[in-house]
């Protein structure tokens, strides 16, 4: 199954996105560097958001950042994810952002492979806030394999 095939399988549905005040991806060569996608999930981990919570928060951030690619290539074939910023809304307690951030990493391997196209780099940070009070946003790096 084409990551397309297995991403709609999943579930995930592509919608047309019109252009806003700011580009959701830039392309520039081979690479699609995209925007940072915030979750509907609202609040901070390590005050009311649990980390299963938040990992579902992540990896809606990953079908928004899907879909966003769609609309900018057309399809989610023939890409590999290189690079994911995750950036968690916690308090200066909570240190599990890592695993928060799986939700994103997770799907992103379940389409694209754990061990082939969808193996990649990641940061997963605190912040003492995110716009709109999201629990998470990530932005992200794929390749254009030509």
């Amino acid at each position: 199954m084409s990551p397309q095939e297995k991403a709609e399988a999943l579930g995930l549905q592509f919608t047309k996105q019109e252009p806003g005040y700011l580009a959701l991806v830039v392309r520039t060569g081979n690479l699609l560097l995209t925007s940072g996608h915030v979750s509907d999930i609202k609040g901070k981990l390590g005050a009311g958001v649990t980390v299963e919570q938040g990992r579902a928060a992540a990896r809606e951030c990953a079908a928004k950042i899907l879909n966003s690619v769609w609309n900018a290539h057309g399809t989610l074939n023939g890409l590999k994810v290189l690079k994911l910023l995750g950036c968690v809304n916690s308090t200066l307690e909570f240190d599990e952002q890592h695993l928060v951030i799986n939700g994103c990493s997770d799907l992103l391997h379940e389409i694209y492979g754990k061990d082939g196209d969808g193996y990649h780099a990641r940061s997963a940070l605190g912040f003492a806030q995110i716009p709109t009070g999201s629990a998470v946003e990530v932005e992200a790096i794929f390749e254009i394999k030509e």
